[in-house]
């Protein structure tokens, strides 16, 4: 068990989209919830910092990006009960949208793999209803 499993209270996760010419930045999850699943970069808010620095921060930290004016885009709540019907994790995610400004993607700290992938082509990705609503929001934006 985690120490994000089985909450108090739901934690607070940010989310990027980061937008290169008509590409989009996916990461493979490498810890739970969701291993081995496609999504976009972020991570939980650390007491102290704002959404924006946390946005930022995990977008180094995963990815290696720099990205320039962060736009809000939605929120999403993610709820998963155990077996017992427990609420096992209680997300509550912000997520924002940029342009990409510098850098490669790489794999680093959460994330087994991070790519660019062409927003024409995400199927093979498998990526959650909410993502492919919060990438059409950001390209609206940041477009």
């Amino acid at each position: 068990m985690t120490d994000r499993e089985y909450p108090a209270r739901p934690i607070i996760g940010i989310g990027i989209v980061v937008i290169k010419n008509d590409q989009v930045l996916l990461c493979q999850r490498g810890k739970p919830p969701g291993v081995g699943t496609w999504t976009l970069p972020g991570g939980a808010q650390e007491i102290g910092e704002t959404c924006e620095e946390a946005a930022r921060r995990e977008l180094h930290e995963e990815c290696g990006l720099v990205v320039g004016p962060l736009h809000f885009c939605a929120h999403v709540d993610t709820i998963r009960r155990d077996p017992d019907g427990r609420v096992q994790y209680h997300y509550t995610i912000l997520d924002f949208a940029a342009r990409w400004e510098a850098g490669e993607p790489f794999a680093g700290s959460d994330v087994t793999a991070a790519v660019w992938a062409p927003m024409g082509a995400l199927e093979p990705f498998a990526l959650w209803s909410e993502a492919h609503r919060i990438i059409g929001i950001a390209r609206r934006l940041v477009e």
